[in-house]
């Protein structure tokens, strides 16, 4: 076998855990019609301006490329959880805005979503998470939850 470097096992496990972890949140969303990707679009458009984003931006965020957030939001739009609004000045860009109804789920999955992470994480000390989140940060930067 060829030796890795603690680093890129790192890597490696980090990207192994959140397989995991995501099966276990979309599974635990799935009763409020949504999966984890869904709720993290929903929660970024919540904390933005207006509730509102450019989708290059918002795609950013969640880790998607251009042509993936276009995938995830088209049955959004379809369902009335999201919708586009066309930027006044620019016809070239658009925003994505989060539409009552989107609003309204991300506010009842919350506890879900809370509930199962706590659950996911019960064996670990919350200064251990704490610490975790803070690594996570310097990493992610500016798109990941403070």
């Amino acid at each position: 076998m060829t030796s890795i470097n603690d680093p890129l096992k790192l890597i490696l496990n980090i990207n192994a855990a959140q397989g995991v972890l995501q099966k276990k949140m979309d599974a635990a969303l799935a009763s409020h019609g949504i999966t984890l990707t869904d709720f993290t679009i929903f929660l970024q458009l919540s904390l933005a301006n207006e509730e509102k984003m450019r989708r290059v931006d918002l795609a950013e965020k969640v880790g998607l490329t251009a042509s993936g957030i276009t995938r995830v939001l088209s049955p959004l739009e379809k369902l009335g959880l999201v919708r586009r609004e066309a930027h006044s000045r620019d016809a070239r860009v658009s925003y994505v805005k989060l539409a009552p109804a989107g609003k309204r789920i991300l506010n009842e999955s919350i506890q879900s979503a809370q509930s199962s992470a706590a659950e996911l994480l019960a064996t670990y000390r919350s200064t251990k998470i704490t610490e975790l989140n803070k690594v996570l940060f310097r990493i992610g930067g500016e798109n990941t939850i403070p």
